[in-house]
C-alpha cells in the first residue's frame, strides 16, 4: 500500500476540524496545562518555513501533555492591528480591515496544512471590536487607578480622592509626577473640578504628559525604541527624530521593583531575565541637588557613587533637558541650538550605543558645588538622555571613562581623588576599595564608608538623600495611526473623560485617507463622525460639537502592544461566554496563567515586559488571580535561509557558474531559491522569466549546468531565500516538514534550512509506513479487516485500498528484542520531550524503526505504542496507521506508553570467546551463570574443541559479564 501523504493529511485535518478533537474544556477532572505561542501578525507575505518552528515545538508538547492525561489549552489567534496594514492602506487606498482579513485567511490555511492541534474555537483577533472593547476597558481601569507605595499595589482612584478630601496629600506615599503641589484637605475641597482633575492626572496609572518621543515624519507617527533600527524606522527605513508631544503614557515605572522581583519566580532563561533586569536598570545611590549660579534653578542628578562628589569637575545635561534654554548664555545660544537640532535626528538607542563619538557644547552657565561652593561648568552632551535618571550627570573624570574622555577632549580640569590610581589609563581600575584622599570629611575612607558619609552630609545641608533609581521609564501609549485601538476618551475643556463600559466598544470611524491631516493631526482627524454625545451616548458627527453635550474624541490610537498585553487571558474564556467580561472568574481560576510560552527573543523588553506589567496591575485590582502571566518561557532559535547566488561578470550581462567565478571579476546577485534544485543547479529558463535583467543574459555553464553559490543568512524576502511551507507540504508532506524542522538542531539555536535535507526524514516516514505493511500484497476479498476499511459489497480487490499484513497485525507475542527497542524508545522520547530536546527524539525514532524492521516485528503490542510516541511529531501518518490497526478513537486520546525498566535489563551476555587473545567466536550465556559453569559450557562447545584440536589449554581466564580467554 502506497504512503499517499497528501490524501492522508487532508483526511485527518478534516477529521480534527469536524470533530473538534483539540477543543479544551473549562471544567475537567484532568489536570490543566496551557501551551501558548506568541501569536503572529498576519502579513501579506504569509508564512515561510522559519515561522512554524516554535509552533511545531509547542504543538509537540501540547500533544504530549494530552497523551499524559492533561486537559490542554492550545489556542491561536492574530495580532491584527499594526503599521504594515496601515502602510499598505496608504499605498492602495484599501481599508486595513480588508487586507487583514485576507492575510488571516492565508495564515489560517497555511497553519492548518501543517496539522497543528490548535483549539480554533477560542481564536482572538486584536482588531476585532469585541476583543478591543476589553482593551479599552483595561485602559479605563488604569486611568481609574493610582499606585499606593504603602500597600505596594494599585488601588482605585476613589481611595485617593477620599484621602485628599480628608487629609490632603502631604502624607500620601504614591507614585506620581515630580512636580505635584502640596495641599490640605480644605484646599482640595475648594479646588475647581478642572484643578482636581489636573492633580489626579499626576497620580493616575495612565496619564497625559508632554514627552520626548521618537517621531517619524514619513510615517506620521511615534515609534517605540524597538521599532527603530540604526536611527531609521524598521518599517520603510525612514529618518526618526526626537520630538516633544503630549501623549498618553502608562506608569510602568511604579512596577519596576515588582517586575524585578517577579523574575525570581518564573522559569525563564538566564539571558532573557538578564535582558529585563538591564532594561529595568535598578541602581542604588543618592540624589544630589546642585544650585545653578546666578539663577533660581537647581539641577538634580542621580549617582551610584556619591563618595566621588569631590571629583566633580563639570556637569552634563541632556540636550532635551528643560533647563538648557533657561540657563544658556546669549554667547552660547547659537551653538547650543545647532547642537540640539542635530541631536534630535539621532535615536536614543543610537546615542546609547555610540561610546566612541565625543560631542557636546558649553552652555556658558555654572553650577555650585554643594560643599566647596566652587563653580562647575555646565555642558550638554548627547551621551546623556533626558529619559534616563534626571537627564543630568555630575561628571567625575577621574572615576568614569566617558567623563574622562569628554574632559580630555574639551580640556576640562580632572581632579584626582583616588590614592595611587593612574587616571590617564584607558580602562579605569575597580575603585571599590580605593581610598578617598583629598576631601574634607571622606579622607581615608573606602567606598562603602565614604558612600554612607557622603549621603549623610548631603542630607545635613539639604542637597541630597539616599535613593534607589530605575532606568525603566513610563511607557508612551499614544500612536498617530489609524489602524489601532481607539481610546475610549473624549475631552471636556481639554480634560480627558472616560466613556462608560456599557457603551464600549468605541469602534474606528471611516476616513477618506489613512495619512495625518495637513495640519498634522493623526489620521482620525480626517473622520467626519468622531465626536461623543453625552446624552445619547454614541459617536456623532463632528459638526455637532458644542462643548456642552457633544465633545471631541481622542485622535490618537493605542500602540500594538496594547492588545498583546492581555490576549492570553482572553483565550481562557470560551467563545460563547465572552460577551460580558474579558474572561470569567471561573475560567481565570481554572487556567490561572500560561504554563508554557514559546516565542522570539526579540520581545524580551517589549511585549514580555508590558504583559507582566498589565498582569500585575490586573492582579492588584482583583481582576485576575496571578501575578505573572507566563510560568515557563522558551525562545526558539531562527531558521536561516540558504541564499542562492549568481555571478555577473563586472560591466557585462554575462553570468558564470560558481566553479568559474574565480576566472573573472564578478558581482554577486541573489536569486529566488525556488528556481534551484537540490544539486544547486538553477533553472535558467525560469531565471530568464523571473526578472527582465536576466531575459537576454549570457550564461557560461559547467558541464552543461549553471551551479549557484550558496550563503546562509536570515530568511527574508529581501534575499529571495524564503521557502514557502505550502510547497514543502505539497512535495513531502506536513509530517516531513514537522520532523525536519525539529531535526535541524536544538530548539533554541539558529540553524540553516536546506530543502535537500528533508528527503532524509521523508524517507524515514516511508520506512515507518512499510514497517506496518510488511509482506506481499494479498487479495483481501475474504479478509474481515479489509471490509472494516473498504466495505465494498462485491469484495473486489482494490489496489488503492488494499493493505499488507500491517492492517491487521497478527496477535503474536513481542520478542525480547522488540520490547527492548520499544522501551528504550519510550524512555528516551519522554526525556527528550520533557527537556525540549526534540531534535534527538527524531534520531531515536529512526533508530527504533530500523531495529524493528531488522527484527521483522509484527507485534501489535509494540507497533501500536510506537505510534503514540511518534504522534506528537508526525500526527497525520500516526493517525492513519492507528486507524488501520482497528482503533476507532483518535490517537490524540491514547495514553502515553509507560516505560518499564525490566525490558532494558540484560539477562544474558554475548561473550567474545578468545584463544590466546584473539576472538574466534561469540557465545550467548545467562548473566547469572557462575564462573565455573561458564568455563564448563565454553569448554564443551564444539567450536572450542575445533580450535583446541585435542590440546589441553594451560589456563582458562573467565571474567563474568565480559570475556572468556583460553590460553593454550
Amino acid at each position: 500500500m502506497t504512503y499517499n501523504f497528501n490524501e492522508i493529511e487532508a483526511k485527518w485535518q478534516k477529521y480534527w476540524a469536524e470533530n473538534q478533537t483539540f477543543k479544551a474544556e473549562n471544567t475537567s477532572d484532568k489536570p490543566k496545562y496551557y501551551v501558548l505561542d506568541m501569536f503572529p501578525y498576519p502579513s501579506g507575505a504569509g508564512l515561510h518555513v522559519g515561522h512554524p518552528l516554535g509552533y511545531i515545538a509547542s504543538d509537540i508538547y501540547a500533544r504530549y501533555k494530552r497523551h499524559k492525561g492533561f486537559n490542554v489549552l492550545h489556542p491561536q489567534g492574530y495580532d491584527s492591528f499594526g503599521l504594515p496594514a496601515e502602510q499598505y492602506a496608504i499605498q492602495t487606498g484599501q481599508h486595513p480591515a480588508i487586507t487583514t482579513e485576507t492575510n488571516i485567511a492565508t495564515y489560517r490555511k497555511q497553519l492548518d496544512k501543517i496539522g497543528f492541534s490548535f483549539d480554533w474555537s477560542r481564536e482572538v483577533r486584536t482588531s476585532n471590536p469585541e476583543y478591543y472593547k476589553w482593551t479599552q476597558w483595561i485602559f479605563i481601569q488604569l486611568f481609574e487607578s493610582w499606585y499606593n507605595n504603602n500597600t505596594n499595589k494599585a488601588e482605585h482612584i476613589d481611595t485617593l480622592i477620599a484621602k485628599f478630601s480628608s487629609e490632603g496629600n502631604t502624607n500620601i506615599n504614591a507614585v506620581c509626577d515630580d512636580n505635584v503641589i502640596s495641599f490640605t484637605a480644605d484646599e482640595w475641597n475648594n479646588f475647581s473640578s478642572e484643578k482636581q482633575q489636573e492633580i489626579l492626572l499626576q497620580y493616575r496609572l495612565t496619564y497625559l504628559a508632554e514627552t520626548e518621543v521618537n517621531w517619524c515624519p514619513a510615517l506620521g507617527t511615534v515609534l517605540a525604541n524597538d521599532e527603530i533600527v540604526n536611527g531609521v524606522s524598521e518599517r520603510g527605513g525612514h529618518p526618526v527624530i526626537r520630538k516633544k508631544m503630549t501623549q498618553w503614557s502608562m506608569r510602568i515605572s511604579a512596577y519596576a521593583e515588582r517586575l524585578l522581583q517577579g523574575l525570581d519566580t518564573i522559569d525563564w532563561t538566564d539571558s532573557l531575565k538578564e535582558s529585563q533586569r538591564n532594561w529595568i536598570g535598578k541602581s542604588v545611590g543618592a540624589s544630589v541637588t546642585f544650585n545653578v549660579k546666578n539663577h533660581d534653578e537647581t539641577i538634580e542628578v542621580f549617582t551610584t557613587r556619591p563618595d566621588t562628589i569631590f571629583g566633580v569637575s563639570f556637569m552634563t545635561l541632556a540636550p532635551e533637558h528643560e533647563l538648557v534654554t533657561k540657563i544658556t548664555t546669549p554667547e552660547q545660544k547659537a551653538d547650543i541650538d545647532a547642537y540640539i537640532q542635530a541631536t534630535a535626528k539621532r535615536s536614543e538607542r543610537d546615542r546609547m550605543a555610540d561610546v566612541k563619538t565625543i560631542s557636546g557644547v558649553f552652555t556658558g552657565a555654572y553650577a555650585e558645588h554643594p560643599f566647596t561652593k566652587e563653580p562647575i561648568p555646565i555642558w550638554i552632551g548627547d551621551y546623556v538622555l533626558a529619559g534616563y535618571g534626571t537627564g543630568a550627570v555630575m561628571a567625575v573624570p577621574c572615576g568614569d571613562q566617558r567623563d574622562y574622555d569628554f574632559a580630555k577632549h574639551f580640556n576640562i580640569d580632572i581632579p584626582n581623588i583616588f590614592e595611587g590610581v593612574d587616571i590617564s589609563q584607558e580602562a579605569f581600575a575597580d575603585k571599590d576599595n580605593t581610598i578617598i584622599t583629598n576631601s574634607d570629611f571622606l579622607n581615608g575612607m573606602n567606598y562603602k564608608k565614604a558612600t554612607k558619609r557622603a549621603i549623610f552630609e548631603l542630607e545635613q545641608i539639604g542637597q541630597g538623600e539616599g535613593k534607589t533609581n530605575y532606568r525603566l521609564r513610563d511607557a508612551v501609549f499614544s500612536r498617530q495611526r489609524y489602524w489601532g485601538e481607539p481610546f475610549p476618551v473624549y475631552y471636556v475643556n481639554g480634560m480627558p473623560q472616560m466613556i462608560e463600559q456599557k457603551h464600549l466598544p468605541i469602534t474606528l470611524p471611516d476616513v477618506e485617507k489613512y495619512l495625518p491631516t495637513e495640519s498634522g493631526e493623526p489620521p482620525l482627524g480626517r473622520a467626519d463622525v468622531w465626536a461623543w454625545d453625552t446624552q445619547s451616548n454614541q459617536v456623532v458627527s463632528n459638526d455637532k460639537i458644542d462643548d456642552k453635550t457633544v465633545f471631541p474624541l481622542e485622535l490618537n490610537t493605542m500602540p500594538g502592544w496594547a492588545g498583546s498585553s492581555w490576549y492570553f487571558f482572553r483565550y481562557m474564556e470560551e467563545q460563547a461566554n465572552r460577551g460580558n467580561t474579558f474572561a470569567s472568574e471561573e475560567a481565570l481560576q481554572y487556567w490561572e496563567n500560561v504554563d508554557l510560552y514559546i516565542g522570539g527573543s526579540e520581545h524580551a523588553t517589549g511585549h514580555l515586559l508590558y504583559a507582566r506589567f498589565w498582569t500585575k496591575f490586573l492582579k492588584d485590582r482583583n481582576f485576575v488571580g496571578v501575578d505573572e502571566p507566563f510560568k515557563k518561557l522558551i525562545n526558539q532559535g531562527m531558521i536561516l535561509g540558504t541564499s542562492a547566488i549568481v555571478y555577473r561578470v563586472a560591466g557585462t550581462n554575462k553570468y558564470v557558474s560558481s566553479g568559474l567565478k574565480n576566472d573573472y571579476e564578478v558581482e554577486e546577485l541573489r536569486v529566488d531559491v525556488n528556481m534551484v534544485n537540490a544539486s544547486d543547479e538553477i533553472d535558467i529558463e525560469k531565471l530568464k522569466q523571473w526578472q527582465p535583467q536576466f531575459a537576454d543574459a549570457e550564461f557560461e555553464l559547467e558541464d552543461g549546468k549553471y551551479i549557484v553559490g550558496r550563503e546562509v543568512e536570515k530568511m527574508s524576502k529581501r534575499w529571495f531565500n524564503v521557502v514557502n511551507p505550502d510547497n514543502i507540504c505539497e512535495q513531502y508532506g506536513a509530517d516531513s516538514l514537522r520532523l525536519y524542522e525539529m531535526f535541524l538542531g536544538p530548539l533554541e539555536q539558529a540553524k540553516p534550512w536546506n530543502t535537500a535535507g528533508i528527503t532524509g526524514v521523508h524517507g524515514f516516514l516511508k520506512k515507518l509506513w512499510k514497517l506496518y505493511h510488511q509482506g506481499e500484497d494479498v487479495n483481501l476479498k475474504n479478509d474481515p479487516n479489509f471490509y472494516l476499511h473498504d466495505p465494498k459489497k462485491d469484495g473486489v480487490y482494490s489496489a488503492f485500498k488494499a493493505v499488507k499484513r500491517g492492517i491487521g497485525l497478527p496477535d503474536v507475542e513481542p520478542t525480547k528484542d522488540n520490547l527492548k527497542t520499544l522501551h528504550k524508545t519510550i524512555k528516551k522520547v519522554e526525556e527528550d520531550i520533557e527537556n525540549f530536546s526534540f531534535n534527538t527524539s527524531v534520531s531515536t525514532f529512526m533508530i527504533a524503526v530500523n531495529e524493528l524492521t531488522t527484527q521483522k516485528c509484527t507485534s501489535k503490542a509494540v507497533l501500536e505504542p510506537l505510534l503514540v510516541l511518534l504522534s506528537p511529531y508526525a500526527p497525520h501518518i500516526t493517525e492513519e496507521l492507528w486507524s488501520q490497526l482497528g482503533n476507532t478513537q483518535s490517537i490524540a486520546t491514547a495514553p502515553f506508553p509507560k516505560f518499564e525498566e525490566k525490558h532494558l535489563v540484560e539477562s544474558s551476555k554475548n561473550y567474545p570467546i578468545s584463544f590466546n587473545g584473539k576472538m574466534r567466536f561469540t557465545l550467548e550465556l545467562p548473566l547469572d551463570m557462575s564462573k565455573d559453569d561458564i568455563e564448563k559450557t565454553v569448554m564443551a562447545h564444539e567450536k572450542t574443541q575445533e580450535q583446541l584440536q585435542g590440546r589441553t589449554p594451560k589456563k582458562v581466564i573467565v571474567v563474568p559479564g565480559k570475556i572468556v580467554n583460553i590460553v593454550g
